[in-house]
């Protein structure tokens, strides 16, 4: 169905917004995929953190002026799914990823972050970032690390001298 203008300046402002503020971009070459796939799609795109639209090019195109997804304006070929990162930057690349692997027809065309484009084979590289939570989890042993190694070199030091002061007692006895 065709837009009217004022309904495409509603949908380029909504897509400028969510530009604006998205992490990642992964556009999708959707031809093929069933509405039964589709739908499952979005619905765990929205509990992902992952924004998916369908909009024209040249839309897409205007929306991304001025955002850090400037850059993948020239790569807006053919019928494409946008897929925004708003809450991580791998959830794009990852809810693609596991969505293309039931569906061949799925295919990742621009992969961009923070400013930069790279080649669609890099959505794999975008789904392996980690998550916020596993991110932590990381920072927290990196942070931890030194200390239970100052832990473990005072316990063997203290075993260590602890297995000389019970020799001498040994010793002291059968004299």
């Amino acid at each position: 169905m065709a837009l009217n203008l004022s309904q495409k300046k509603e949908v380029v402002a909504e897509l400028a917004v969510v530009a604006a503020k998205a992490h990642s971009l992964v556009a999708v070459e959707y031809a093929g995929t069933t509405v039964a796939q589709m739908t499952a799609m979005r619905k765990k795109a929205r509990e992902t953190g992952v924004f998916l639209k369908v909009v024209k090019n040249t839309l897409a195109s205007r929306a991304v002026a001025g955002t850090d997804y400037e850059c993948v304006k020239d790569s807006l070929i053919g019928p494409l799914l946008y897929a925004f990162s708003t809450e991580e930057p791998g959830a794009a690349g990852r809810l693609i990823k596991e969505f293309a692997k039931g569906n061949d027809k799925l295919k990742a065309m621009v992969v961009a972050v923070g400013g930069q484009q790279y080649p669609a084979s890099h959505v794999d590289v975008l789904a392996s970032l980690p998550t916020l939570q596993q991110a932590l989890g990381m920072l927290a042993r990196v942070l931890a690390e030194p200390a239970s190694m100052f832990a473990r070199a005072v316990k063997a030091v203290a075993d260590k001298q602890g297995e000389g002061d019970a020799a001498v007692p040994a010793e002291a006895e059968t004299a």
